[in-house]
């Protein structure tokens, strides 16, 4: 697997650990704990120093209960933060927004790569920010058409069937819109982003070999979430045994990219599986 975004080329020889900083205040995982600025970036060079390949900042929860930002707000956020990173560390810095002005600030501020957990639904104009901009950008599967992800539960035939024709579609949307395939990274979706029941998270990570065949790297994005609270019956902080098996399975059955709040442990698990698949 490779990434190339513009001229700078990220080539990891090992599953990459995208660690995530969230400069919200209502974040579902550590709402308020890194939305201010000195904060945010001791995080992020902690999250560097215990080996994070790229670090992903988000300026607007879209989980359950989250509240709408508006465009300026969001790039309060983000902007100030980003521009001081990026000065400190040449590592790959993506941004998690669904808003097309919020992606061009960003880029022009140093990003490298988009997150967009809507997957080109949200922002008419986002398409093309990416397509001018050259970057990766992840597309991701969530039941609910805005940003505000609910709780609800959704029913599926076959889960894995019904999201593989969700991301085949936006592939082929974001192809006929100009985006190399080469730059597509996809997202099945975990937790609330998929249902409400639990079940359905698991089966994605059960038989996620199966969209390999969409031949786009894959992000996995379990840690902390719902699935693993409502399977072990844990609160949100005591998850990251759960996280970090989820992460297993994931990279077992062919993720590239396992996005995570506990970048030091995810780490050392991504090393470790990833030496016994290889031996």
């Amino acid at each position: 697997m490779q990434l190339i975004s513009r001229s700078k080329k990220l080539f990891p020889d090992k599953p990459i650990v995208m660690g995530i900083l969230n400069v919200t205040p209502d974040s579902f995982s550590d709402g308020g704990k890194f939305n201010l600025e000195n904060r945010a970036i001791e995080h992020f060079e902690e999250m560097v120093k215990q080996g994070a390949d790229i670090i992903d900042i988000g300026g607007e929860s879209t989980g359950p209960g989250s509240q709408d930002v508006p465009v300026e707000e969001e790039l309060r956020r983000v902007i100030p933060i980003l521009k001081k990173v990026r000065k400190i560390s040449n590592i790959w810095i993506c941004v998690d927004t669904y808003k097309a002005e919020v992606a061009k600030r960003a880029l022009e501020a140093g990003a490298d790569m988009i997150n967009d957990v809507l997957a080109f639904r949200g922002d008419a104009k986002m398409v093309d920010i990416v397509k001018e901009s050259d970057v990766p950008v992840v597309l991701m599967y969530s039941k609910d058409l805005t940003g505000r992800t609910t709780g609800k539960d959704k029913n599926y035939e076959d889960v894995v069937e019904y999201i593989k024709n969700f991301l085949e579609e936006r592939i082929l949307f974001a192809e006929q819109n100009g985006i190399n395939k080469e730059k597509i990274i996809v997202d099945p979706g975990q937790g609330a982003f998929v249902s409400g029941d639990p079940k359905y998270s698991l089966q994605i990570l059960n038989r996620l070999e199966e969209f390999k065949s969409l031949g786009s790297p894959i992000l996995i994005g379990s840690s902390r979430k719902s699935v693993i609270g409502q399977t072990l019956n844990l609160p949100l902080h005591q998850r990251l045994e759960g996280s970090l098996a989820c992460a297993a399975v994931a990279i077992i059955n062919g993720a590239s990219i396992i996005r995570a709040h506990d970048v030091k442990e995810t780490r050392r698990l991504v090393d470790m599986v990833d030496a016994i698949i290889k031996n």
